[in-house]
């Protein structure tokens, strides 16, 4: 039977994180009605490109472009999601390879899971979009441990805060880096010194400008990694269905029985810490049915001929169509550019049953002309990738 390692919290200091919270972003009912069309693949129709995506982006582009893409903060119904709840990503993983997903531009929504996504498609760029300004926090977070820790079990040092133990090399499996490290006690003296550091890097070295809320967001993030340890789950403890960061980083397995995610090889992670070392995983505050953060990102796009691989949207759907706004989402994910081989990533699929794995990888241009004809009545057809 396959299983997952639970670790307990061997701590020698530790603090709860505190929960943030916003207000909700305005959405006028003409923004939630708005009318859409399936897009349609013609160059004639694609403006001239700038550059091309570029190859990397400047500390100061990155900040700028994170900050001209976002809307303000808003309210979400899980405040703290440390980490995701979907332990199909192992198989997702492994399908996206098998259906040649990959290249150009991978969108996202949520934490961790992202990063294995990336790592299975190879995006030249990404763009994590999400309505909590602590989501984008989060990601800064991720974003200066991968660029400070050369390898995996240096990622999980810094993370959180456990001495390396010795005989760890990229040649270690990501299970047996688990049980290296299940024993290893957190470190209360190398935690104040890697969030030391990892402040320094994103305020000294890179001269992000956090506001006072943001940087009271960017330690409660770390402190829930610190306290927790690798057993945090979505709301901090209590795994659940979902795992943990162990078990989502190690214990996922496609249908040959791997392990697959961001961390299961070290050729998987450096996909990922090069992307970041470049400045070319962008966090982005936006609401999936918002005005702006979805568009903003199209226009960059189309501006320079990118196209949307892959948008991995969890199960932000249910939420858009309880809330009444499903043909706003519609309407913004109309203007990306896309072709035909883009596809949704929806974990969520695979627990419906009757070739729910099939549905998880749903091509997005027929989609969306179903949904245009009327054919999508709410969150379960969007699950069963109604054409």
């Amino acid at each position: 039977m396959r299983g997952y390692l639970g670790f307990g919290l061997v701590l020698l200091t530790a603090c709860a994180a505190p929960s943030a919270t916003g207000s909700r972003a305005a959405t006028s009912p003409a923004q939630s009605m708005l009318s859409f069309v399936a897009p349609v693949a013609s160059p004639s129709r694609r403006p001239t490109a700038i550059a091309g995506l570029p190859d990397r982006l400047s500390d100061a582009d990155f900040w700028a472009l994170q900050a001209e893409l976002s809307e303000p903060g808003g309210y979400f119904r899980i405040e703290d999601n440390y980490t995701s709840n979907e332990m199909e990503v192992g198989e997702l993983f492994t399908m996206l390879r098998a259906q040649r997903i990959g290249g150009d531009v991978y969108l996202g929504v949520g934490p961790e899971q992202n990063f294995s996504y990336i790592a299975s498609i190879r995006p030249k760029m990404a763009f994590i979009v999400d309505i909590r300004r602590q989501a984008a926090v989060q990601h800064l977070l991720f974003k200066a441990v991968f660029e400070m820790a050369q390898d995996r079990a240096d990622f999980i040092s810094l993370l959180f805060a456990k001495p390396r133990p010795s005989g760890l090399d990229s040649a270690t499996s990501i299970q047996a880096m688990w049980e290296a490290y299940r024993t290893v006690p957190t470190d209360s003296a190398l935690g104040a010194r890697n969030y030391a550091r990892i402040v320094d890097r994103l305020t000294r070295v890179q001269r992000f400008t956090l506001s006072a809320d943001e940087a009271e967001k960017l330690k409660a993030v770390y402190d829930a990694f610190y306290y927790y340890g690798p057993s945090i789950a979505t709301r901090g403890s209590g795994a659940g269905r979902g795992g943990d960061f162990a078990a989502l980083t190690g214990f996922s397995y496609d249908t040959a029985g791997e392990p697959r995610s961001f961390l299961s090889s070290e050729e998987n992670y450096r996909v990922v810490k090069t992307l970041h070392d470049r400045n070319l995983i962008v966090p982005v505050t936006g609401d999936f049915g918002g005005p702006k953060a979805l568009r903003a990102i199209a226009s960059y796009l189309k501006a320079r001929d990118g196209v949307v691989r892959a948008f991995y949207v969890s199960n932000v759907e249910q939420y858009l169509f309880g809330d009444g706004k499903e043909r706003a989402f519609y309407a913004n994910v109309s203007t990306l550019p896309i072709d035909s081989t883009s596809v949704f990533i929806r974990p969520y699929s695979m627990r419906r049953g009757g070739g729910g794995g099939v549905q998880s990888l749903c091509r997005i241009a027929p989609f969306l002309a179903a949904a245009n004809a009327g054919r999508v009545y709410g969150n379960e057809s969007a699950l069963a990738c109604v054409r």
